[in-house]
């Protein structure tokens, strides 16, 4: 590699929570730079989830945050004409930007008629331990331990 790495960006705490994870999730959300939009639609849905469940709403994000990221996945490698789809680890930040485009992209394929519905009721099942963004981590998971023996080709 020629250049060097770039650097970190700094992102700044969201507003109500004081949280960064929170800004990086309303940032992978937001369309067309209408942050304001996705930040509203965030806290609507924190709220929902508050009363779906009876729980702290912060608290129920990020259990589901913590139950959708994958600890390995799949990487394709060539090796000698062959593809290998090889197991490897997922670094931390990795984990959460995963978990985060997961939740996002299940919301949005949910039948209830409004994002924040959406997005609710995708955080209530992730937090337990069920639905679409869960089984996909699962799915990662499952792919990653029936190719284990190509893990020898680990770059």
């Amino acid at each position: 590699m020629r250049k060097s790495k770039p650097k970190k960006r700094i992102i700044l705490p969201d507003p109500k929570f004081n949280d960064v994870q929170v800004t990086r999730f309303v940032n992978n959300m937001m369309f067309d730079g209408k942050k304001s939009i996705a930040y509203a639609i965030f806290y609507d849905a924190v709220e929902l989830a508050e009363k779906k469940s009876g729980e702290n709403g912060l608290e129920i994000f990020k259990r589901a945050l913590a139950n959708i990221s994958p600890a390995v996945e799949v990487k394709s490698r060539r090796v000698g004409g062959a593809n290998f789809q090889v197991p490897t680890e997922v670094r931390p930040e990795r984990k959460t930007a995963l978990g985060m485009k997961w939740l996002i992209n299940y919301s949005r394929k949910r039948g209830e008629k409004t994002m924040k519905e959406k997005l609710a009721g995708e955080m209530v099942a992730a937090a337990k331990g069920e639905g679409a963004a869960v089984k996909k981590k699962e799915d990662t998971h499952k792919m990653a331990e029936a190719n284990k023996a190509f893990s020898h080709f680990r770059f």
